[in-house]
C-alpha cells in the first residue's frame, strides 16, 4: 500500500482539534485514509459513517440523538457534504464536551461553497486537502514520472494494468462525475452536456488565460453562467485557477487567473490522448508537463506559502511564484526539455521580482546544475524531494 503524506499530517491534527476534515477529489483514496487512520489510532472503537449509503444515511434521521449516543468515541462521517445540517449541530456537541479528535469529516467539495460548513465549525475544525497520489508518494523506478504523468494520481488510474484500462476507468469516472456527483456535491442542477463540453474545452485551453467571454461565446450561454461552472469545478477540486502576482510596478500587467485541468490523467482523457506513446505528439504536450509539475509543487506547499504566476503584457513571464507573506522567495519556470535554454522574458522577471531562488524544471532526473549565474536547472523530483523543502521551510 502507498504511504500518503497527508496521514500523519491528519493523525497530528486529531490530537489538537475537536474536528478535522480531509477535502478532496471523489476517488482520491480519502476513505482508505480515515480507515487507515481508525486502524492505526488508538481510539480503537472509532465510528465510521458513509452518507452516500442508504443504511448509514438513515441513521442520522434524529441526529443530535444519534451523535450525542457517539459522544465518547471518534465519530468519522464520509461526504458530509450531502447533510449540511450536521454542520451547525457540530458546533453545538463539541461547544457542550470539547476533546480534539471528536469528529472526522471527508467531503468531496470545497468547505466555501457547502452551505454553513465553514462559519458553523469555525474555531473548531480544520481542514486539509487530499490529493490524488503525488510523485513523491510513488516509487524511485525508472518510468514512475512518466507513467504518472500521463495516467494522473487516481488510485485507480494509477493502478490499472494497462493504458487501455486507464482509459476506461477515467471514462466512466469523468462521465459519472458530471452526470451525477457534481448535482449531488452542491445540491445544484447542472446540465450534463454543457459541463462535459466546458471541461473538453478547458483541456485544449489548458495552462491559458482565462476569458470567460470566449469561453461563454463558444458554449452560447452567459459568462456569469460560464464563471458559475469553473468556479464549482473548482470547489470539486477539478479544475485549479491559478492566480496572478501584483506588485508595486511601472509595467502593465496581466490580471486574469490561468486556468488549469489539476489531474493530468484527467487532462489527457479529456483531450482523447488513448496511450502514453501519443502523448509525446500532442500539441498540449507541454502545457501538460507544464500543469503536472505546477500540481505537484502546490500540492506540497505549506500554508504559509502561496503559488502565483506572473506576466506582463511585454512578454515577460515566470510560470509559478512562490511568495511567502509579501515577498516572492522562488521563480521557477518549467521546461519539457533536459536541456533547457533560457528565455529573455525569464531573466527580466526575475529582475523584477528580485527572487533569490531561481530554477528551471527539466525532465530530466538530473540533480541541480547552473544555467546562469542567478538561474538553476534541475529535475522534478530532486527538486521536489530536496530543494522545495529548503526554500519553503
Amino acid at each position: 500500500m502507498i504511504t500518503r503524506r497527508i496521514q500523519e499530517k491528519a493523525e497530528k491534527l486529531l490530537k489538537q482539534f475537536p474536528a478535522v476534515g480531509i477535502i478532496g477529489p471523489r476517488q482520491c483514496g480519502k476513505t482508505t485514509i480515515a480507515k487507515q487512520i481508525q486502524k492505526k489510532g488508538k481510539n480503537k472503537n472509532a465510528v465510521y459513517f458513509d452518507l452516500e449509503s442508504p443504511q448509514d444515511f438513515r441513521k442520522f434521521e434524529n441526529p443530535e440523538l444519534f451523535l450525542s449516543a457517539h459522544q465518547d468515541q471518534q465519530v468519522m462521517i464520509d461526504e458530509v457534504q450531502r447533510m449540511p445540517d450536521l454542520f451547525p449541530l457540530m458546533r453545538s456537541l463539541i461547544d457542550k464536551k470539547r476533546h480534539a479528535g471528536r469528529f472526522l469529516l471527508l467531503g468531496s467539495a470545497s468547505p466555501e461553497l457547502v452551505k454553513g460548513s465553514s462559519e458553523s465549525l469555525a474555531g473548531r475544525i480544520y481542514y486539509i486537502e487530499a490529493t490524488p497520489f503525488l510523485l513523491i508518494e510513488l516509487p524511485e523506478k525508472a518510468n514512475t514520472i512518466q507513467k504518472h504523468w500521463f495516467r494522473g494520481g487516481f488510485p485507480n488510474a494509477w493502478n490499472a494494468k494497462n493504458d487501455e484500462q486507464y482509459y476506461l476507468w477515467m471514462d466512466g469516472f469523468a462521465r459519472t462525475f458530471i452526470e451525477r456527483d457534481l448535482n449531488q456535491l452542491f445540491g445544484i442542477s447542472f446540465s450534463p452536456q454543457l459541463m462535459f463540453k466546458l471541461w473538453r474545452m478547458l483541456a485544449h485551453f489548458h495552462g491559458g488565460i482565462w476569458n470567460a467571454q470566449s469561453f461563454a461565446k463558444g458554449l452560447d450561454v452567459s459568462p456569469v453562467t460560464v464563471n458559475h461552472y469553473l468556479d464549482y469545478l473548482q470547489g470539486a477540486f477539478m479544475v485549479r485557477k491559478l492566480q496572478p502576482y501584483f506588485h508595486n510596478t511601472s509595467k502593465r500587467l496581466v490580471k486574469s487567473p490561468k486556468v488549469y485541468i489539476r489531474d493530468s490523467g484527467l487532462l489527457h482523457y479529456l483531450l482523447d490522448i488513448h496511450h502514453a506513446k501519443n502523448l509525446q505528439y500532442h500539441p498540449q504536450l507541454g502545457y501538460s508537463w507544464e500543469g503536472y509539475v505546477i500540481e505537484q509543487i502546490i500540492s506540497l506547499l505549506p500554508s504559509s506559502v502561496q503559488p502565483y504566476y506572473y506576466r506582463t503584457h511585454d512578454g515577460a513571464e515566470v510560470d509559478l511564484i512562490l511568495v511567502k507573506g509579501i515577498k516572492p522567495i522562488a521563480s521557477i519556470e518549467i521546461k519539457y526539455s533536459e536541456k533547457p535554454n533560457l528565455a529573455r522574458g525569464y531573466s527580466e522577471s526575475i529582475k523584477e521580482l528580485k527572487t533569490t531562488h531561481n530554477y528551471v524544471i527539466t525532465t530530466g532526473n538530473e540533480k541541480e546544475w547552473q544555467l546562469s549565474k542567478t538561474i538553476k536547472a534541475i529535475g522534478l523530483r530532486e527538486f521536489l524531494n530536496n530543494v522545495l523543502p529548503k526554500i519553503t521551510k
